[in-house]
């Protein structure tokens, strides 16, 4: 069979995986939808619901005003019901200002450039002094349309976390972890549950020591993937670094015979041992006096991964002066000064830094 019928019978293949409608939907039907518990989204994803308010008060105005919107996928179940896969934004805005987002306070609207007489107004009163929409606005709201696209339940079991993954990558509202961790909560929630857990451990939290902005773009839950990636995967040079997380990530999440109790067990060890050593200063550059400087990420690939591979043969506390000297001489060693230098980016380290860790940080 020549290349072209090969992919021709690809493509063939793969379209048959993708099962969808189109429908029109109104956002008093909606509401209505969210009301009967017939479209659900998950506690999990209100807690990645970020959109500013400037964000959300312009997505009002152009509903108000008539202004089209990009479509929101769901996923049907077999029973029928739907579960948000992307547009958690749009439609937790909605159900805000509706005042029916379960747990969220109500949306006040501010003036915009065009509707500046908007400022000051709830959805409903509930307190002398409050602006309460027109009932015409309410009704020409409530009968907006909004575009459905819906992913049937005959589609792949893959098919509604491709779909977010492809929808969401590269854009500016979400980080590659975010991404990834919504995949997760697609996918297994409970294995979501126990990475959250595990990058709340405080000894990893302690001895990254990351910027608030950081934490809240999930950098911290990147790093524990990286560490779990690094130690127990094979890195394919070819791909990049993201590409190389994203196939850890889907085999953590799809392949049964994964170790979790094992690899939580280690990675615990392993970020007590360098918290109780160094604490904040565990990734962080030694100049010959003392451990200075901003977080590394190729200190943290070396040294977090180097102990996490060797944890079991190091007893702590009786090594921490073992373990010191390495991380101290971890800095004048040249195959680390070569390749975790500024030029350096991950594709290019990471398949010499590892290796070399791995080795480095055997007792």
């Amino acid at each position: 069979m020549e290349q072209a019928e090969i992919l021709l019978k690809e493509i063939e293949n793969r379209r048959t995986s993708f099962k969808t409608d189109s429908y029109p939907m109104s956002i008093g039907e909606l509401a209505n939808l969210y009301a009967s518990k017939e479209i659900t989204i998950r506690p999990a994803y209100q807690r990645l619901f970020r959109w500013s308010q400037g964000q959300k008060v312009k997505l009002i105005e152009s509903i108000l005003l008539g202004i089209p919107i990009p479509s929101i996928f769901v996923f049907q179940d077999p029973s029928g019901k739907w579960e948000l896969v992307d547009g958690l934004q749009r439609v937790s805005t909605i159900f805000q200002f509706l005042g029916i987002l379960e747990g969220a306070e109500r949306l006040q609207l501010n003036g915009t450039k065009y509707l500046p007489s908007l400022d000051g107004y709830f959805w409903e009163s509930k307190a002398e002094g409050e602006l309460e929409v027109p009932d015409a606005i309410k009704l020409s709201f409530k009968r907006s349309k909004l575009n459905f696209t819906i992913i049937l339940s005959e589609s792949d079991k893959r098919a509604k976390f491709e779909v977010f993954q492809r929808l969401n990558t590269g854009g500016s509202n979400a980080s590659n972890q975010e991404i990834r961790n919504n995949v997760m909560l697609m996918l297994n929630e409970p294995i979501y549950k126990w990475f959250f857990e595990l990058s709340e451990f405080q000894p990893f939290q302690n001895s990254i020591s990351l910027s608030e902005r950081l934490y809240f773009e999930q950098y911290h839950m990147e790093l524990l993937l990286r560490y779990i990636a690094l130690v127990y995967f094979p890195y394919n040079h070819k791909k990049d670094v993201g590409d190389y997380l994203d196939d850890v990530n889907e085999s953590i999440l799809t392949e049964a015979s994964f170790p979790f109790e094992q690899v939580g067990n280690d990675f615990k060890k392993t970020f007590e041992a360098l918290n109780n050593l160094l604490d904040e200063k565990s990734f962080k550059k030694f100049d010959g006096s003392d451990f200075k400087g901003k977080f590394l990420e190729s200190a943290f690939e070396t040294v977090a991964v180097g102990l996490g591979t060797n944890i079991g043969i190091y007893n702590f506390p009786e090594d921490n002066e073992i373990l010191l000297e390495k991380i101290k001489n971890l800095y004048v060693q040249e195959t680390y000064n070569i390749y975790a230098g500024s030029g350096s980016n991950a594709k290019t380290r990471i398949p010499r830094l590892v290796p070399f860790a791995k080795d480095f940080f055997r007792k």
